[in-house]
């Protein structure tokens, strides 16, 4: 394609040894990011759920807790993200005929983005639904984890395009 250049991933340097970026030149802004995902739950279990009748407690509840947790997290468990102040966090969980649908915001202001504080929410809160419901449904399937909304930095806004999720 000509004019176009290549895109550079930023945690690789010279020779492809992982590093991490370097932001001490970059300036503080408002961060946010918004991230989604979705888990297919059986309706015999999802049922459950609903109805507050499984063995482990409050799986809605307990879910966005543990999200919340993650997103706090986050630099522990990814070997290249840095520590952030995070400002704020939310992670809402919306029932759906086929399941449940996550979606986690993440606000901070400094040098460098949330996308990842916020994915990680959406990923745990759907691994402690699975790990709250499997003795229920072994079938369930998390799904479609992705990045909805990006503000701040160089970069400014990036929205995905709105298109519901499997669960909606």
């Amino acid at each position: 394609m000509a004019g176009r250049t290549q895109p550079e991933l930023s945690h690789l340097g010279a020779g492809g040894a992982a590093r991490m970026v370097d932001v001490r030149a970059k300036q503080d802004t408002d961060r946010e990011a918004v991230a989604a995902g979705d888990i297919r739950i059986a309706p015999e279990a999802l049922e459950l759920v609903r109805k507050g009748k499984t063995k482990k407690g409050n799986v809605i509840e307990t879910a966005r807790l543990a999200g919340i947790l993650a997103a706090k997290r986050t630099s522990d468990l990814i070997p290249l993200c840095h520590p952030l102040a995070i400002d704020y966090v939310d992670v809402d969980i919306r029932d759906h005929s086929s399941g449940l649908a996550i979606e986690a915001t993440v606000r901070s202001h400094g040098r460098t983005g949330v996308e990842m504080e916020a994915l990680t929410a959406v990923s745990v809160a759907a691994l402690t639904i699975y790990d709250m419901v499997k003795a229920a449904d072994k079938t369930m399937v998390i799904e479609n984890i992705r990045l909805m909304r990006k503000l701040g930095g160089k970069s400014g806004l990036y929205e995905r395009d709105a298109s519901p999720s499997r669960n909606e």
